[in-house]
């Protein structure tokens, strides 16, 4: 006897955590939009083909391509890291090296992978602002034909990036061009893509496609996603057996169909663009009422949505037991607070004010 799909929803689970309780340490921590889980829930019922053959992901490359060119070819996966490992060794040989920012998240905070993974070398440039420009690539791009040294094929950038600022179009089109010129590729990091074509006010192909970018990882899961991500590749000679390496990651989904209908909720209208300007304008909002705090410095320009700021390290940690946020550099009593799409006005006052009164104890 086939099961009733029509019956009245229920369940066993139970629900294990406050969800009054609100934080600022990432994006990540929030849920899922309302109406990512709507989509879901549509795309459930039924059966569709595994594996990607399925009609949501057929759907999901033309509203692709409408973001990002005609020979954009999106490649649903899992995670942001596996998304990056699987991009870049489609755009590297053995022997190749990726060109990238100190801090870069390929760098700190992907455990290794691209390289233990990957099988990829990473060289890294100090920044002080988490941006590249041709300058500082040209401190790692040299040695090509070197066989002592890990051949540099490809740069990567990530835009936002990992400190919260942006890219201009014309300072990736720099970059580009400069990489196009060594021979290299240009892989663009897009965990917060959204949030950075929110700051500029542009569509996300301007400082795409437009601008020579040859691969994206596009980020959906920190904008209102259950789970999920995309490779998108731009430029279809850059890469090579993109299929088989997502399977060879462990990157392949067998029931795609759920990935690629929440991609289709974000990009099909404008939820993506929506989620990304309400939680910079709650990093603004936040940046503010800090401002406002003696003995508070913000570190960097608030331009997505994370706000970099050095305080007594007594104080963060009292802080942290009321509202959850991350050290960057506990030494110097950095730390970083993220907004996120379900971030509300009196999620960040009551934040603010938590910060006045420890300042004051």
């Amino acid at each position: 006897m086939r099961p009733d799909n029509n019956h009245r929803s229920r369940t066993d689970a139970r629900r294990h955590h406050d969800p009054e309780v609100r934080g600022f340490a990432s994006d990540n921590y929030a849920g899922a939009h309302p109406e990512v889980l709507a989509a879901l829930a549509l795309a459930n019922g039924g059966h569709q083909v595994s594996y990607g053959d399925d009609d949501y992901t057929e759907h999901l490359q033309r509203v692709m391509r409408s973001h990002f060119g005609p020979l954009a070819q999106a490649y649903p996966v899992f995670n942001g890291t596996g998304a990056n490992v699987v991009a870049l060794q489609a755009m590297t040989d053995r022997w190749g090296a990726v060109i990238c920012a100190e801090s870069a998240h390929i760098n700190v905070d992907e455990g290794g992978a691209p390289e233990r993974v990957g099988g990829l070398k990473l060289l890294t440039v100090p920044t002080p602002d988490g941006k590249l420009t041709p300058e500082l690539i040209d401190r790692q791009a040299y040695g090509w034909d070197d066989e002592h040294r890990a051949m540099p094929q490809v740069v990567s950038i990530t835009q936002n990036t990992e400190l919260g600022t942006v890219y201009t179009p014309g300072e990736i089109r720099a970059i580009c061009e400069h990489a196009h010129g060594l021979g290299m590729k240009v892989h663009l990091d897009g965990a917060r893509i959204a949030n950075a074509a929110a700051s500029l006010d542009v569509p996300m192909r301007t400082f795409t496609n437009t601008v020579g970018v040859d691969v994206l990882s596009y980020g959906g899961t920190k904008n209102g996603m259950l789970f999920g991500e995309a490779v998108i590749v731009l430029d279809p000679d850059s890469v090579r057996a993109m299929r088989h390496l997502r399977k060879l990651s462990m990157q392949l989904a067998s029931k795609m169909r759920f990935i690629s209908v929440q991609l289709e909720a974000l990009l099909a209208k404008d939820l993506w663009l929506r989620n990304a300007r309400h939680s910079n304008a709650m990093a603004q909002r936040l940046a503010e009422g800090v401002r406002a705090v003696d003995g508070v410095e913000i570190l960097h320009p608030v331009q997505a949505n994370a706000v970099f700021a050095r305080l007594p390290q007594e104080v963060s940690r009292r802080l942290q037991k009321r509202y959850r946020f991350y050290f960057w550099n506990e030494t110097a009593g950095d730390v970083r607070w993220m907004c996120s799409f379900d971030t509300t006005d009196d999620d960040v006052d009551g934040f603010v004010m938590a910060l006045k009164e420890e300042m004051a104890r």
